[in-house]
């Protein structure tokens, strides 16, 4: 290796007095706000330090550092390497350009035994001038920073009184590989953003059997990239790797503001896939359009989130964790370690995947919204949980290959599913569709539908919030005998709680993480705040409908038909509408 760039050797370390910011409490992936609050004077400078205070071990370790490419991030990076510097980290890693998806910060966490990294990506929230950016800590195994070092960071923040940067320091040039010595004290290296991520896949997947798929002339694939950071990695795997054209990669350039969209890979804001897919933004077929591709998916800004569709065919993210944990044998890295042990969903995802763990005799674990749940499961001693797949209704799906959710490995994992179930390449091409409907006619259907409202007055959201939790309490006060009451046609309530978690590595528990309302039939329907949003609140209400695989037309029946009497009955119980002054929600899923 060459010997370190150095920059200006006239550098010093240097204490600022600050105050504290109001609000600056990590959300369920870190610290979200818009730009123009991340960009007030020692506003990032705060939380930098005190997270790395709160932070184990970092001093004397080595750090990753990378984000989305949003707007201010490049601004971000050059004060954490500043302040790593000035408090005694070894070495920083950060990817080319700064750039880096959060599956590839974890995997380079695990790869290099670094201590921790700082994530630069506000996920699938906007970005630009006028939108948000966001900041979060992984700890070194990769994953989220666990409730205990983000409760830490948060009462620094409300404390601090000063912060340690590195004064009379060049930016590093960040577009340039290799390393730079910074104040005498830290180095900087800059790694291809790909790499490390790219040898991981090649060792959980079989990309000869990705590439026969690929092949095939009644197969074709499309991905849209959103203009997130997954743009790279989708360049590098599926066209240099596995020959897709570069023209069925769409919008694979990151972008500061994603090219002034959402970049959220729902059937709301990836409208032009939808479209190509033969599907309207309810994920209704649309007989007009031309469907050219038999497999498509998207990313969001920082890659951890994934859509898959068919031609003329969604995927909801529930059924896609259920399918892919059924034939988790299609993946090598299942494989080889003697095939899959464990399920772990998110509470309000739907119970597809509980059917499937059921039947093939796995374990299955319901843990809070928030991928740092599942990293205790995956880092049990002897892995007794492991190899495990898991998953989030909000298009997040992953295993303990790293511990973060991985929107490319979601995408390859499918992709390895069809080959496994293509492999005659004289026989007709079992499709997407086909492989759903398999799955339905084995274990019935779980229809299911999440309802967004964002940017709630959070007043008006603390009343529904109120009104769910008294709805509760005096259900529960009601004698057993009267534990059933009618909310709409066929919509029977026969329990409600809150969900409150205990973890079973460390028995920590996590109390109020939802209002659930279960019905006689075994359907149900969640409320729950979200945490990822930059201003006001989000309300989501989760809505789910089983039918056995006896049931007929379980393909043909549309989900809004199936849900609508559950929709109508928890709209009815939480007056939501009326309480918040919304006539519908924001996006369905």
């Amino acid at each position: 290796h060459p010997a370190p760039r150095a920059l200006s050797a006239a550098m010093s370390v240097e204490t600022v007095s600050t105050t504290p910011f109001d609000g600056q409490k990590p959300g369920t992936s870190g610290l979200r706000k818009k730009t123009t609050v991340f960009q007030q004077e020692h506003y990032v400078e705060n939380f930098v330090q005190a997270t790395l205070d709160a932070a184990p071990d970092v001093r004397g370790g080595i750090l990753v550092v990378g984000g989305d490419g949003r707007y201010f991030n490049a601004d971000m990076i050059q004060t954490i390497l500043r302040m790593c510097a000035a408090n005694g980290v070894e070495k920083v890693v950060v990817g080319q350009h700064g750039l880096l998806s959060t599956p590839a910060v974890s995997a380079l966490i695990r790869s290099l035994g670094a201590r921790g990294g700082f994530i630069l990506t506000a996920s699938h929230n906007p970005g630009g001038p006028a939108e948000d950016c966001g900041l979060k800590y992984n700890v070194g195994n990769g994953g989220p920073a666990p409730e205990s070092v983000t409760d830490a960071i948060y009462l620094n923040t409300t404390k601090i009184s000063e912060y340690r940067t590195l004064a009379g320091s060049d930016d590093v040039n960040l577009a340039e590989l290799g390393t730079t010595r910074i104040g005498d004290c830290m180095d900087v290296e800059v790694v291809d953003s790909t790499e490390n991520y790219v040898e991981l896949m090649k060792q959980v997947f079989d990309f000869e059997a990705l590439e026969r798929l690929l092949s095939r002339s009644d197969f074709s694939m499309v991905y849209d990239a959103m203009n997130g950071v997954a743009g790279p990695y989708a360049r590098r795997i599926f066209h240099d790797m596995l020959g897709v054209p570069l023209d069925n990669l769409l919008n694979c350039e990151p972008l500061e503001d994603f090219g002034g969209g959402h970049p959220d890979p729902n059937l709301t804001y990836a409208a032009d896939l939808v479209r190509l897919m033969g599907l309207d933004r309810t994920g209704s077929v649309v007989e007009s359009a031309p469907a050219a591709y038999d497999f498509g998916a998207a990313a969001d800004g920082d890659a951890d989130r994934n859509m898959v569709l068919g031609k003329r065919f969604f995927v909801t993210p529930s059924d896609s964790l259920a399918i892919l944990a059924a034939n988790a044998d299609a993946i090598p890295f299942f494989r080889e370690a003697g095939g899959l042990k464990s399920i772990a969903r998110s509470m309000p995802t739907s119970g597809a995947a509980d059917l499937v763990a059921d039947k093939q005799g796995l374990g299955m674990f319901q843990v809070p919204t928030g991928w740092k749940f599942f990293g205790n499961l995956m880092d049990a001693d002897g892995d007794v949980y492991n190899p495990l797949i898991c998953g989030e209704e909000s298009f997040g799906t992953g295993s303990n290959h790293i511990r973060e959710k991985d929107g490319i490995w979601a995408v390859l994992a499918w992709l390895s599913v069809l080959a496994h179930l293509n492999q005659d390449s004289g026989a007709p091409l079992v499709s997407v569709r086909d492989i759903c409907v398999q799955h339905w006619e084995t274990y019935g259907r779980s229809f299911y539908s999440r309802y967004d409202y964002e940017n709630v007055d959070s007043a008006k959201a603390a009343v529904v919030m109120g009104r769910l939790t008294g709805m509760i309490d005096l259900f529960n006060k009601l004698p057993a005998e009267e534990r059933k009451i009618t909310l709409a046609d066929d919509v029977v309530l026969v329990d409600c709680d809150e969900f409150e978690y205990r973890d079973p590595v460390d028995q920590s528990v996590s109390p109020h993480q939802g209002w659930r309302f279960h019905l006689e039939d075994g359907s149900r329907f969640v409320f729950r705040l979200s945490g990822t949003g930059s201003v006001g609140a989000t309300i989501r209400l989760y809505l789910e409908k089983y039918l056995p695989p006896s049931e007929q037309g379980l393909a043909e029946l549309p989900t809004a038909k199936a849900l609508e009497q559950i929709v109508s009955a928890a709209l009815g119980l939480s007056d939501l509408h009326a309480l918040t002054g919304r006539e519908g929600p924001t996006v369905i899923t």
